[in-house]
């Protein structure tokens, strides 16, 4: 007896393969050049098919990011729920994830640079990646929730609170180890943390001294703003020049760096074209002037006091969390959306985040050192481990409140951590 399958069905199953081959070669272009600079042409190209005939299966650019990454958090949820249920009552299973998602081509980088990239409400992603934030908030404090109650972490344990600095932490990690893949094992500096959650808050082992009567001196803060290159000319030129910097700023929180055109800033500002290009010759030159500018008012806060013991001086981080976000947010946004941005190495902007990156675990790690030598550290903190936790804790919060003003407060997430970590 022969059997036929039903046009239809031939229909279909020919559908979803063609939309299936869309979405991988848009994961690939997504990974490699980034959402912004793919065009669905790079994307039909790269599929096999023409045009207009990935239209018939994606009107635009929007609905198909949206297919890739639904395909990526549908996965990775199922597979963190399959992993907890499969380990042993309490067993928190993030280290688990991060190997398995470390196996998976393009997670890491493409969610690296959609973390940041989506975090203005103009991103197409911006919906999709802020209930991303609260399922994943939910489903891990349930998880740090029944750990304490199977006592694998300690009772007095705040699974909320836990809950968003992990997710932050993993983002700020995965971010990172896009930068400095010599310094970062995503997955063991989670399985340290996860470890460390057994511990009560502030837990300082019985045989360490007391804190030094005298502490050490404190590590300076570095510098990252270099010197403003604008000519002394005229007046004019010089509010001109600020101006046109200011505009470059909100448009490439806006926009992003590859979507954004020195023709956009001249319009954004009410300037020429020709005029803006007699103050910055290239957008790789604004761009660098934009970085500048950001460094410079990060490190001009006025209300910044540096402190007489190293230890209070790391306790003190917080208050510029408190500043930034109430008179600069902008300086915020174009931060997470460049950094995540100049993820892919061509990117003109990648050098300069690297070294940014390395110089500010680099200064933790002195913090946290000197904290040590005084007796502030408990002696079985790592110095380097709790840097590369801070730093990546504290873009991840910043990244989280981007999505969420209302429920993520990065000064009080920082300090909770820190409060920890340098028990009172």
């Amino acid at each position: 007896m022969t059997t036929t399958t039903a046009p239809g069905a031939v229909r279909t199953a020919r559908t979803e393969q063609t939309r299936a081959a869309i979405v991988a070669a848009a994961h690939d272009a997504f990974v490699t050049r980034g959402y912004r600079a793919t065009s669905l042409r790079d994307i039909a190209a790269a599929a096999g098919i023409s045009h207009p005939g990935l239209l018939r299966h994606f009107a635009t650019k929007d609905q198909l990011l949206a297919a890739v990454v639904d395909l990526f958090e549908r996965d990775n949820e199922t597979e963190l729920l399959e992993r907890m249920a499969a380990e042993d009552p309490g067993h928190l299973a993030y280290s688990e994830l991060a190997r398995h998602n470390e196996t998976v081509p393009g997670y890491l980088a493409l969610f690296a640079a959609l973390t940041g990239e989506a975090s203005t409400p103009r991103h197409p992603a911006h919906e999709i990646m802020r209930d991303r934030y609260a399922r994943l908030r939910e489903l891990s404090a349930d998880a740090i929730d029944e750990a304490i109650t199977q006592d694998t972490v300690a009772a007095d344990r705040d699974p909320g609170g836990e809950a968003v600095r992990i997710a932050a932490a993993w983002d700020g990690l995965q971010l990172l180890a896009q930068y400095l893949p010599e310094r970062v094992d995503i997955a063991q500096t989670l399985e340290t943390y996860e470890e460390s959650l057994a511990l009560p808050v502030g837990w300082r082992g019985a045989d360490d001294p007391p804190p030094a009567t005298t502490a050490a001196p404190v590590p300076p803060m570095p510098s990252f703003a270099t010197a403003d290159a604008a000519p002394s000319g005229y007046r004019v030129g010089r509010e001109r020049r600020a101006l046109i910097v200011d505009g470059a700023t909100a448009l490439f929180a806006e926009e992003g760096y590859g979507d954004t055109s020195l023709r956009d800033i001249a319009e954004r500002v009410g300037v020429s074209k020709s005029t803006l290009l007699h103050h910055f010759a290239s957008k790789e030159d604004l761009l660098s002037a934009v970085l500048s500018h950001r460094d410079r008012q990060i490190e001009s806060r006025a209300d910044y006091v540096p402190a007489d013991r190293t230890v209070e001086e790391l306790r003190g981080l917080p208050r510029g969390a408190t500043v930034n976000a109430a008179t600069a947010p902008g300086l915020i946004e174009v931060y997470a959306v460049l950094s995540c941005e100049a993820v892919p190495a061509d990117h003109p902007a990648h050098a300069y985040f690297a070294e940014r990156f390395r110089g500010v675990v680099d200064h933790f790690a002195a913090l946290f050192r000197a904290a040590q030598e005084d007796g502030d550290l408990p002696s079985h903190r790592d110095p380097e481990f709790e840097a590369l936790w801070l730093t990546a804790l504290w873009d991840g919060l910043q990244y989280q409140w981007l999505y969420d003003r209302s429920s993520v407060d990065v000064a009080a997430q920082l300090s909770a951590h820190l409060d920890d970590v340098l028990p009172r």
